[in-house]
């Protein structure tokens, strides 16, 4: 069955809903041209399985939707989907906007963005779609050396910062300094609990795009970081659960300072553990919003530990 010309499951104000538009994309950025091919349905594509095509894909995207003229990322670090990314900031937005009455736009509204990576994806797209300020946090100093590249090159100085967490056991702690207020955290966790883990899930990944899995033990690592993605990036002791009820413990120590704690939640499974972590530390409010994207679902996980007129006021 040949693929349906509009993403529905996606964000109303996704800029990504319709099928990609490979003429239009290749004349934002020729660098994407020979990676573009016929596929099976004789409509042009690229390998979604070699990470320069997807990369210049990315590249050509973020130019043509969003003004980011100059983007980037080391070799064998995470090249993440844009659609995805973007529904995570469009549906966030949605949820400032019940909290102060409309969603608000402009350098007004600070984000934190645990876990910015080398990408840098988030504060990208949320500095273009709504205007708003971003902290980047990550515990990998060649991670943010690209990330701060990207931001001089493209003259974004004064909307992106970027953090360096020297304590890669803490998530907020370190980060959110004293007396600076947020209208929202953002994260995308370490998904994998160990490096087997992440080997394992890459090689499903490389099945369903019908390329060829090693055999166990054979250039597992290679594996892993040919799809893309560095360790922290794609794991942590105890996985996803592990990391967001950490998240959740730290957030209680910074109740004040921030309108709403976000973070998306993968695996369904792991839901149970982080709302019993989120009732021990007495959240005044919790929402869980679902989102799909393709054959994925996901959801964000969303707390705060203010009422109403606190929320209102420190949005403004």
């Amino acid at each position: 069955m040949k693929p349906e010309n509009t993403k529905s499951a996606l964000h109303p104000r996704n800029r990504h809903r319709e099928r990609y538009d490979f003429d239009a994309l290749i004349q934002t950025s020729a660098a994407l041209a020979p990676h573009v091919q016929l596929n099976a349905y004789g409509d042009a594509s690229i390998d979604f399985a070699d990470a320069q095509s997807v990369k210049a894909l990315n590249q050509a995207l973020l130019k043509q939707f969003y003004a980011v003229d100059v983007w980037d990322i080391p070799k064998h670090y995470l090249c993440p989907p844009i659609p995805g990314r973007a529904d995570y900031l469009h549906y966030l937005a949605d949820l400032l906007g019940e909290t102060g009455g409309e969603v608000p736009r402009g350098p007004s509204a600070r984000v934190l963005d645990i876990g910015v990576g080398a990408n840098m994806i988030y504060p990208l797209i949320g500095t273009r779609e709504y205007g708003w300020r971003f902290v980047g946090a990550d515990i990998d100093a060649k991670a943010l050396r690209n990330a701060q590249q990207i931001v001089d090159a493209n003259a974004l100085a004064d909307v992106i910062e970027l953090r360096l967490q020297v304590t890669p056991a803490s998530i907020l702690k370190g980060v959110i300094q004293q007396g600076e207020s947020f209208a929202l955290t953002m994260c995308n966790p370490p998904f994998h609990g160990s490096l087997a883990e992440a080997q394992a899930g890459t090689q499903r990944k490389w099945r369903g795009l019908g390329k060829h899995v090693a055999k166990p033990g054979v250039s597992g690592k290679s594996a892993v970081l040919n799809f893309g993605g560095q360790g922290a990036e794609l794991y942590c002791a105890g996985g996803e659960e592990a990391f967001v009820t950490s998240m959740v413990k730290e957030s209680k120590q910074f109740a004040a300072q921030c309108v709403w704690f976000t973070t998306l939640v993968s695996k369904a499974a792991n839901l149970p553990s982080v709302y019993r972590a989120l009732k021990n530390v007495h959240a005044h409010e919790v929402k869980t919003i679902e989102m799909t994207q393709g054959q994925k679902q996901s959801r964000i996980v969303a707390w705060t530990f203010l009422d109403a007129n606190q929320r209102r006021r420190i949005l403004g």
